[in-house]
């Protein structure tokens, strides 16, 4: 993983992570469409809807992972919280601590803006990212219908 570089991307950037976002969505049982992906992209990114890490293999100039995070707002305590929303790392890349690192760079992001906390979504039978994310240190919620939702606090 010495080689890996974690990188914030801008609209310039978004066909860096296209390929990737397809897969997460084949992942997630959605067919492939890589069009239809890249205007999803290109359009959270032009409307600054969305955060996007990529983890790029820095020898090969490739990316090989990446996350995106949404802006979750609480008018109580008068922050912008963050939604991990998506997570994917390409499988010949998997087991390296790509998902970890691109988890804990997101969560720098979100502490540096005074967020509260992180939360995210995954499959109730994802028990590879369930690990991930109780080692790292997010909480399981309440059980949902189809995904278990977890948060971990990091400015309390």
């Amino acid at each position: 993983m010495n080689n890996i570089v974690i990188k914030q991307i801008d609209q310039t950037e978004a066909n860096l992570v296209v390929g990737l976002f397809n897969q997460y969505r084949i992942f997630y049982k959605q067919f492939s469409d890589i069009g239809m992906a890249q205007a999803f992209i290109n359009e959270r990114l032009q409307n600054n809807e969305s955060i996007i890490f990529v983890a790029l293999d820095a020898e090969l100039q490739k990316p090989v992972g990446f996350t995106q995070l949404y802006p979750k707002y609480s008018s109580v305590r008068l922050v912008q919280n963050w939604i991990l929303n998506d997570l994917y790392v390409d499988e010949a890349y998997r087991q390296q601590g790509i998902g970890e690192k691109l988890i804990k760079t997101a969560m720098d992001f979100a502490r540096a803006r005074g967020s509260k906390f992180v939360q995210l979504e995954t499959a109730v039978d994802n028990y590879t990212a369930q690990s991930l994310y109780e080692a790292i240190g997010f909480e399981k919620q309440e059980p949902e219908t189809d995904f278990l939702l977890y948060r971990i606090a990091i400015n309390p």
